[in-house]
């Protein structure tokens, strides 16, 4: 497959959307959204002053933005303008937007803030949230007590919506009739943002292999949980390099399984599916440039 990586001027491209006229825009961890052209010339567009996360695009062209730190954010390409859609979370992720312009997104925890996500990893509150903003503004809980509220997506046709739950690597899925069930359980890693793309499947970034240590941690003792995630970060259990995303389809069945060279990039936190090139981001970026690597697909 073709392979590349593209340096964003900015650590951790977390995740990626692509705009109708081909633009892909990102976010990085000084709170810049950057603009990649075709021709992978990188600018940048906004600044949010937060931590943009999930990006998504809204019918009036303008950017959704999951700010981790300021919440749920209106983003103007060209002008730069911010409007406030939803605050009141603690770690505000991704997002998927229905026709009608209804917003459903993920607050990870009511505990642990971004800085703390590995805490979130292994003490496992459950106390992330999914939620809907209609377009009349008002915010509604759909589901609570999640594993570590992740990436969203909505099916194709619009009849669910689909949380990733990275701590308990599965994907639940939220019937807009009120019935919850899974899309998927028991993933071979640690699921990020998912996207519905334009095939029709939802694709999920798994960020990190299944690790043995972190689920025996997750089953241990609050206490040790707790005191594991205050050692130094560098005695902590950490994401093995992986680069790998999967497709699945309304029925959960799998479509795709696709992995790659992990020495340039690695830690794929966001992933969409676009004409058939998969674009890809990350928390984690090579040295101190954010990445974006393009597989051709098909």
């Amino acid at each position: 497959m073709d392979f590349r990586v593209i340096a964003v001027p900015g650590h951790g491209a977390e995740d990626v959307v692509v705009a109708p006229g081909g633009s892909v825009f990102t976010g990085s961890e000084d709170g810049v959204i950057h603009r990649v052209a075709s021709d992978g010339r990188v600018t940048a567009v906004a600044n949010t002053g937060g931590r943009p996360l999930g990006i998504e695009l809204l019918p009036d062209g303008r950017l959704l933005v999951c700010d981790a730190r300021r919440g749920l954010l209106a983003v103007d390409p060209s002008s730069g303008a911010i409007e406030d859609l939803a605050g009141g979370m603690r770690f505000c992720n991704n997002a998927a937007v229905a026709a009608d312009g209804t917003i459903y997104f993920s607050d990870s925890s009511t505990v642990h803030t971004i800085d703390r996500w590995r805490a979130e990893m292994v003490e496992v509150t459950r106390t992330g949230r999914l939620l809907r903003r209609t377009p009349d503004g008002a915010v509604t809980v759909l589901r609570d007590r999640l594993a570590f509220a992740n990436g969203v997506a909505l099916a194709s046709d619009e009849s669910f919506v689909a949380v990733a739950e990275t701590a308990a690597r599965t994907v639940a899925r939220h019937w807009l009739t009120g019935r919850d069930d899974f899309l998927v359980e028991g993933l071979p890693g640690y699921p990020d943002n998912i996207a519905r793309g334009s095939d029709g499947l939802i694709w999920v970034s798994i960020a990190s292999p299944r690790d043995p240590v972190v689920e025996r941690l997750q089953r241990s003792p609050v206490w040790i949980r707790r005191l594991i995630t205050r050692i130094p970060k560098s005695l902590q259990p950490a994401p093995r390099r992986t680069v790998r995303v999967q497709a699945y389809d309304n029925d959960g069945r799998l479509v795709h399984d696709l992995t790659g060279d992990s020495t340039q990039f690695h830690m794929v936190t966001g992933v969409r599916e676009h004409n058939g090139r998969i674009w890809m981001g990350s928390l984690l970026a090579c040295g101190d440039l954010a990445a974006l690597p393009v597989w051709a697909g098909r």
